[in-house]
């Protein structure tokens, strides 16, 4: 599987209000790494800080996951349309998650 950036699964919505890449429900890190323990996929990125910070526009898109039982990894890439973030066995989850 060869992808390049314009393939990675974009962010479609992020509900965690405490993260400093978070504005309005959009993530503006230019990249999330998903991250946790079969069961949890957390949200790696996930920063709890005041000051905002991130990018100036919304491009964010799955980095990385390691979550390799999900069934939407394909050799550590995310392969669904878009991805969901929000408080789950953690603070901020990937609420696409789907064990295998």
């Amino acid at each position: 599987m060869s992808m390049t950036l314009d393939d990675l699964p974009a962010v479609a919505e992020c509900s965690v209000s405490g993260c400093s890449y978070n504005d309005h429900s959009h993530c503006h890190a230019a990249a999330v790494t998903i991250a946790g323990a079969v069961g949890d996929a957390e949200c790696a990125t996930f920063i709890p800080l005041g000051p905002k910070g991130g990018l100036d526009k919304v491009v964010t898109h799955v980095g990385a996951c390691q979550r390799s039982e999900c069934v939407h990894n394909s050799s550590l890439e995310c392969t669904a349309a878009s991805v969901r973030i929000g408080a789950g066995a953690e603070e901020a989850d990937c609420l696409t998650y789907e064990v295998a």
